[in-house]
């Protein structure tokens, strides 16, 4: 692994608590890892950790097999070659587009940072912007213009904090894709902390989601959302609800989960029903595993309806008193009130000891 991060933690003078608290992951030369989580995570701290501003109170970081940050050992900032994105741009408001990328390859001989200068302006997408000051620019192209600074001297590490916290939610989004293409093309190793889940699925080859200053899951999108490592992690990628549920032997090896919407037979990566106290769980459902059909035997009042666009989002209230959600297109407006049938087709079925709180 290129960063290797072993039992870190981080831990504020005076803080009961650390505020990274043993983590462990790897990120791959060439890929981009996201740190995802709820405020006052610990996700910021642990990327000031990597960057060499924080120290560690347990645990290592590496960097290319070497030891950087440590208990009693701490290699300088400068000494990492890592390259930071701010939030705030951090650009210098009185130096052109120009000397604003080339503030950190002054050792370069002039024809040679002119070169790298246009070299990293081409790959953000702003050629010819070399004499316009930061005012000129418009939010995104500010943003561009601290990445393309970040990329000038060729760190072997990329770090972003919550770099488009300041856009606008389409200009994140969009953001989001060309900065993944702009890393990509620049074959730059990055890791990157936001608390937007799509921005961090459109950037990120793998996943980390924090809370309370732990690491619950290191994974790609597709798992994180489909096969949740933790109930901190199902409730908090997507939309989605937690149900009381059975699980059942049936005809001697085949397992069902047994719901108020029916039983759910698709169990391959489901526990045995053993591994519950009377094989009482709480399954995940999320909104598209719930299907708006008139003609299913299990009606659900709507309480709640949010309009998305193509879609409506339905909170739902069964007859046992259950809640689920549904993506239902927003050409089925139905009425608040109103009792619609649903059936559940749950591609990967995903249950958690029952919550009795």
């Amino acid at each position: 692994m290129f960063l290797e991060l072993t039992k870190l933690s981080v831990q504020y003078s005076g803080r009961a608590q650390p505020a990274v608290k043993e983590v462990s992951f790897g990120l791959r030369a060439g890929d981009i890892g996201v740190l995802i989580g709820p405020s006052g995570c610990g996700k910021t701290t642990l990327l000031r950790a990597v960057a060499g501003l924080e120290p560690v109170t347990s645990g290592t970081i590496k960097l290319s097999g070497n030891v950087v940050s440590a208990a009693g050992q701490l290699v300088a900032p400068e000494a990492r070659r890592i390259g930071m994105v701010f939030q705030d741009y951090a650009l210098f408001p009185h130096l052109d587009v120009r000397h604003n990328v080339s503030f950190g390859i002054h050792h370069l001989p002039r024809a040679e940072r002119s070169i790298r200068v246009a070299e990293v302006l081409a790959l953000v997408g702003l050629s010819g912007s070399e004499a316009r000051y930061p005012h000129e620019l418009s939010g995104g192209q500010q943003q561009r213009v601290a990445l393309a600074r970040a990329l000038a001297p060729k760190p072997q590490l990329l770090l972003l904090d919550e770099p488009f916290s300041n856009l606008d939610v389409d200009l994140r989004e969009r953001l989001a894709h060309e900065v993944r293409t702009i890393l990509k093309a620049a074959k730059a190793t990055a890791l990157f902390v936001t608390h937007d889940q799509l921005e961090a699925f459109a950037i990120g080859d793998t996943i980390g989601v924090m809370h309370e200053g732990q690491l619950h899951q290191w994974d790609d999108a597709y798992s994180l959302y489909h096969r949740p490592a933790t109930r901190f992690v199902a409730d908090f990628i997507g939309h989605g609800v937690f149900t009381p549920a059975k699980l059942r032997e049936v005809g001697g090896n085949r397992v069902v989960v047994h719901t108020a919407l029916g039983d759910l037979p698709d169990v391959a990566e489901c526990p045995l029903p053993g591994a519950f106290p009377s094989g009482e769980c709480d399954v995940l459902l999320r909104a598209d595993d719930i299907v708006h059909d008139d003609n299913a035997p299990v009606k659900a009042e709507i309480v709640r309806k949010a309009f998305r666009g193509s879609e409506f989002l339905y909170t739902l209230r069964l007859h046992t008193g259950e809640t689920v959600l549904a993506h239902v297109p927003s050409h089925h407006d139905h009425k608040i009130g109103e009792w619609i049938g649903i059936r559940a087709e749950v591609d990967h079925v995903v249950t958690f000891e029952r919550n009795t709180a």
